[in-house]
């Protein structure tokens, strides 16, 4: 790129939800459909650094200290992925903004280009029984097959389906305990940015404890209507 900043009206869209809403799986499904790039923060910040470019440099000393990485660092690691060419048909913001200062932030970023946020969505959970859905994970540990106490139990219990395995594992943080906590602080960080969305209009919420096909149809409606 030249670094010249040119207008665009490529669009721009934020996914909103707790951990385990089904963000990412939702994120690569909308990418197929609509040409979009997912950008997730964490995503952002590894090849920023890998890459070397200044605003990874500074990232990387901030990283390397222990300490969290500033909102005007991700602004500028942001800055210039937007600039990619593969970003030209729009993208999918995965992870922030976090809060609504950091939503400020992005809107005047993204005002430099003359974008908007097109729509941000809310996949909305319920937590009593996105703790049980979370809570109740657990996989064969020999071959990674998926099992659930609730919702999908091995055929012959204590033995995997696939491998005939006996041995299973879970998650540290997949307790209820935790799961609570993680909902917990996501309602608290999210509330202000649902109220910061809804008053520009940009906000749309979906019921994300349907099945994965069902919302994503729901989704992609949102999504054209909003890039239309």
């Amino acid at each position: 790129m030249d670094g010249t900043t040119h207008p665009t009206t490529a669009p721009v869209l934020i996914l909103l939800g707790p951990p385990g809403a089904g963000k990412g799986t939702q994120a690569r499904m909308l990418e197929e459909q609509f040409g979009l790039v997912q950008l997730s923060t964490g995503d952002l910040l590894r090849a920023a650094v890998a890459a070397g470019t200044e605003a990874g440099k500074s990232a990387k000393a901030v990283m390397d200290a222990g300490e969290l990485v500033s909102d005007d660092i991700v602004i500028a690691i942001l800055r210039d992925r937007l600039a990619d060419d593969d970003c030209a048909r729009g993208v999918i913001l995965d992870g922030f903004p976090r809060t609504t200062v950091q939503a400020e932030a992005l809107d005047t970023l993204l005002a430099e280009t003359g974008q908007k946020i097109n729509a941000a969505i809310s996949l909305d959970v319920d937590d009593a029984a996105m703790v049980t859905r979370i809570s109740g994970r657990f996989t064969c540990a020999g071959c990674g097959e998926g099992y659930h106490d609730t919702f999908k139990a091995p055929a012959t219990a204590g033995v995997c389906d696939k491998c005939q395995a006996t041995e299973f594992k879970r998650r540290a943080d997949d307790n209820a305990e935790t799961v609570a906590a993680r909902l917990e602080a996501y309602h608290a960080q999210t509330s202000p940015l649902i109220a910061f969305y809804q008053a520009q209009g940009a906000l749309a919420r979906v019921n994300a404890m349907g099945a994965i096909n069902d919302i994503a149809t729901e989704l992609g409606a949102i999504v054209k209507t909003a890039t239309a």
